[in-house]
């Protein structure tokens, strides 16, 4: 059959989904509530709902009030019993899959329960609607007629009490139709190495002299793989390797400090971009518009959202919401209850609303990635945006940055200390170093007010790292490649003061 037919065949059958998102699109309380419902009704004989008494629950209210909000360190027991090969606990059906997520913010690893029901009504549900959108976007896609270049973890399943544990991107190839396959590359074996270095060198041998139209992947590591190609080929730009690319799906990072480094590479006026919002927990939200920065939060995942203002948040006044409740512009902790048995489960992220009707969301951090050690405020957004501006205005790249606090001692006034590390360097670094403060100031009131004549603030201190410095680092806590990140903001100087130690120890 040729693959224009295909294509065509494709995106018909895609677009079809646009009329079922119609309905949460129209009524999307009515459809979050329905489906907290359906969620109690399913696993009110397990034990977390005889605990709770699923069964009696007949409003929200009763609900908030039953089950508390929880932290994976909360709710750890009951997944290792699952682990390992107890059934019933907090979902109906069997829990087979764990998705392993170091994160961050903690070196121990979390087995995130993956249920048959997220994988299809979630994950795999909302891999097809990403597509749909981006087709009803863009009639004249010929995106079928080539392939995707997909990026993701880099480590296998492993068998432990007849469950299996590994990245979400190896779950979900694991378990994939056999067809899905051809039009994706590399191959499963390759997408699925262990060894980064290793990894990247055959996807390169592999997807060169294919017919790409799209790649799907986080930004940093994107680059890394993308950069590695043009110096394997001796190619300018990656239209000169695969003519026919026309869209990169992102997520996992934000995409604004690489944006221009992007261009570069992908010197077609029309190219799109298209992001999205998910994790090992579920998949939560996708750009819905060409040219757009905002994500169409998307209510008939199997997810059940709530909200905790940010100003409040880990307060005695915390106060969680209801998506009906939400306001535009706050910042929100999201918590979620899912179909593969999370309860009121706080996932550390942050967002914003930017429209409500329908519900579009930007993200904006981490519940732990925030500095707020003097009344400042700082959030991921903030940081990401300020960095993009200083970029633009030196004409300098950004490979990665990490913050922390400079702690007050005695008269001496705090301050933020970053460590970036430049693939093109400004040429005036005191230059870059005062547009970013400059950008933050305006960015955020509470950071302009500390920093008001010095008054709580010295003005931030900037430190260049060596070539190489944070994925060094990376390496040596065994992070490299998937869906690993630098922790960009913290209220301590850990990862700050290790970075500082690998800068030093390289000029020693």
């Amino acid at each position: 059959m040729p693959l224009t037919i295909i294509n065509s065949i494709a995106s018909w059958i895609l677009k079809k989904r646009i009329h079922q998102m119609e309905l949460f699109l129209k009524y999307p309380n009515e459809v979050q509530e329905e489906l907290l419902f359906s969620l109690l009704r399913t696993a009110e004989n397990t034990v977390v709902g005889r605990k709770h008494e699923f069964s009696s629950i007949k409003s929200y209210k009763t609900f908030s009030e039953r089950v508390p909000i929880s932290t994976y360190e909360e709710l750890e027991p009951m997944i290792e019993l699952t682990r390992r090969g107890e059934q019933n606990v907090f979902w109906s059906t069997p829990i087979k899959w764990f998705a392993k997520s170091s994160g961050t913010t903690n070196a121990k690893s979390k087995f995130i329960p993956v249920s048959s029901e997220a994988l299809e009504d979630c994950h795999y549900k909302a891999s097809k609607d990403l597509l749909c959108l981006y087709l009803n976007n863009n009639e004249e896609s010929q995106l079928f007629t080539g392939k995707s270049l997909r990026l993701g973890g880099s480590k296998q399943l492993y068998e432990d009490n007849n469950t299996f544990f590994g990245d979400l991107s190896a779950i979900l190839i694991g378990n994939m139709p056999f067809w899905a396959e051809f039009s994706s590359t590399p191959s499963n074996k390759i997408s699925l190495m262990s060894e980064w270095e290793t990894k990247i060198k055959a996807i390169i041998q592999e997807t060169r002299n294919e017919n790409v139209t799209s790649f799907a992947g986080v930004p940093s590591w994107m680059l890394v793989l993308l950069n590695k190609m043009l110096e394997e080929t001796g190619k300018e730009n990656l239209l000169e390797i695969w003519p026919n690319l026309e869209v990169y799906f992102h997520g996992g990072v934000a995409f604004e400090p690489y944006r221009e480094q992007y261009k570069k590479l992908l010197p077609k006026t029309d190219f799109k971009y298209y992001e999205i919002y998910n994790a090992s927990e579920g998949f939560f939200a996708i750009q819905d518009l060409n040219n757009s920065s905002d994500l169409l939060l998307m209510l008939d995942y199997g997810i059940f959202y709530e909200f905790i203002p940010m100003d409040t948040f880990g307060t005695l006044n915390q106060r969680v919401v209801r998506l009906a409740e939400v306001e535009l512009g706050k910042n929100y902790a999201v918590v979620i209850t899912t179909n593969s048995g999370l309860w009121r489960y706080l996932i550390g992220d942050t967002i914003r609303f930017t429209s409500l009707s329908p519900y579009r969301v930007r993200v904006t951090g981490r519940t732990k990635h925030h500095i707020n050690v003097f009344g400042e405020e700082l959030m991921v957004e903030n940081t990401d945006t300020a960095i993009a501006k200083a970029c633009q205005l030196t004409h300098s790249e950004v490979v990665d940055y990490t913050v922390a606090p400079i702690f007050m001692d005695g008269k001496e006034k705090g301050a933020h200390e970053w460590m970036i590390e430049f693939r093109k360097k400004p040429e005036d670094v005191e230059d870059f170093r005062k547009i970013l403060d400059d950008s933050l100031q305006a960015l955020n009131s509470d950071y302009e007010a500390k920093r008001y004549n010095n008054m709580t603030l010295n003005p931030l201190v900037l430190n260049v790292a060596r070539e190489h410095l944070f994925y060094d680092w990376l390496k040596d806590q065994d992070k490299l490649g998937g869906q690993h990140k630098i922790p960009r903001l913290s209220n301590q100087r850990d990862y700050l003061e290790q970075l500082k130690a690998m800068q030093l120890s390289e000029i020693i």
